[in-house]
């Protein structure tokens, strides 16, 4: 095989299991809350998440450059198999965790495969720790307080505004030139009307299924959907430049051979972390749905608020933040707000352990490739 195919063969086998594991993070939600089921909830997640993957190269190459040349001593040496070890060792880990349903993060697999690898072949002096400890360390350790936080202060906000207007509907309506809101006591009110064109739809009666409008609905669990579709659009704009960044480990500036190879990496990733969504997303996003916390649709709205406003602000930032850790993290906020006793403690104790151990997992099986490799290449 030619050498230089088989990073990129690695970074979309990468992209692939990170879909497996990552899409369950902005659709959980959605079925736990009882809005929808779990297939069209994965081809939902999978949808924006492909968006997201694409316009991240637009919006997320700080994160390209954090990962690629922010983390190796610009003066070392990169020999040709360390990008092939940090990608074996993240493959394998988010892989496994996937097939037994723990929520783990790709950011904290690349970081300690990067980590271990790195030792491996450099020892101690290799990598630029300030950088590993200030731009992802602390970032993915406060990552969890913040969205728990955030959470738990906006939820009350959410859930009051949500009760004004539970049962009502906004009606766009084509055929009369109207848009119509209806309450759930069935009062409507028009917002918009051209007056020369179809009569006057002021005076229905109730609310817009029950009235037969034809046209856009929105209710709340519109906005439930359209939330967590910007969670799926975050998560894939976040966690696609850290793995094409692989591509350019130890490099002293952010380069492609060329732009159209650059749009074809960023679309072959896309399009890996949605088939692995599609294909292999049930187990994780059934642990989140149903294992940590019952939610309704109002609480599981919060969550994925909390969701995609933190995971796009630290994407555009260039601080690569887990959502795993704050998809889970802003879900078990919820849960604390209700009663400590909704909260299933023994999955989340099992997801923190598998958090803890995602980087000296990964750091183990990156530097066990790294030797394999220098044997063998």
């Amino acid at each position: 095989m030619d050498s230089s195919l088989l990073p990129l063969l690695l970074v979309v086998a990468l992209a692939f299991a990170n879909g497996t594991n990552d899409v369950s993070k902005a659709i959980a939600t959605l079925v736990g809350s009882g809005v929808t089921n779990y297939r069209t909830a994965i081809v939902w997640g999978t949808a924006w998440t492909v968006v997201g993957a694409c316009a991240s190269g637009l919006v997320a190459t700080a994160m390209v450059k954090t990962f690629s040349s922010g983390l190796i001593e610009p003066g070392a040496a990169t020999p040709p198999v360390l990008a092939l070890s940090v990608l074996i060792g993240a493959i394998i880990w988010v892989l496994v965790a996937s097939r037994t349903g723990l929520p783990v993060s790709t950011t904290h697999a690349l970081t300690g495969a990067i980590v271990g690898a790195g030792l491996t072949a450099f020892g101690g002096h290799g990598l630029i720790w300030p950088a590993i400890v200030g731009k992802i360390a602390l970032p993915l350790l406060l990552s969890p307080v913040l969205a728990l936080t955030v959470s738990v202060l906006i939820h009350p906000a959410v859930r009051a505004l949500a009760g004004r207007w539970e049962g009502a509907c906004l009606c766009l309506m084509p055929t009369h030139y109207a848009l119509v809101t209806v309450d759930a006591h069935g009062a409507t009110r028009t917002l918009l009307q051209a007056t020369t064109f179809g009569q006057s739809v002021s005076d229905v009666p109730a609310r817009c299924e029950r009235a037969g409008l034809r046209g856009l609905t929105i209710g709340l669990d519109s906005i439930h959907w359209i939330s967590s579709g910007l969670a799926s659009l975050a998560r894939g704009t976040n966690d696609a430049p850290k793995i094409l960044a692989m591509l350019l480990l130890g490099s002293t500036v952010v380069s492609w051979p060329g732009a159209h190879l650059q749009v074809a990496a960023f679309a072959g990733v896309a399009l890996a972390m949605g088939l692995g969504s599609f294909l292999g997303g049930l187990r994780v996003t059934e642990v989140l749905a149903e294992k940590v916390t019952r939610m309704d649709h109002i609480e599981g709205l919060s969550a994925n608020l909390t969701t995609s406003s933190l995971v796009l602000i630290s994407a555009t930032m260039g601080l690569p933040v887990s959502t795993t850790h704050v998809s889970s993290s802003a879900i078990i906020g919820i849960g604390l707000l209700k009663d400590l006793q909704t909260v299933r403690w023994a999955t989340v104790r099992d997801m923190v352990l598998a958090w803890v151990i995602t980087l000296p997992a990964a750091g183990l099986l990156a530097c066990l490739a790294y030797l394999m490799l220098t044997r063998f290449l």
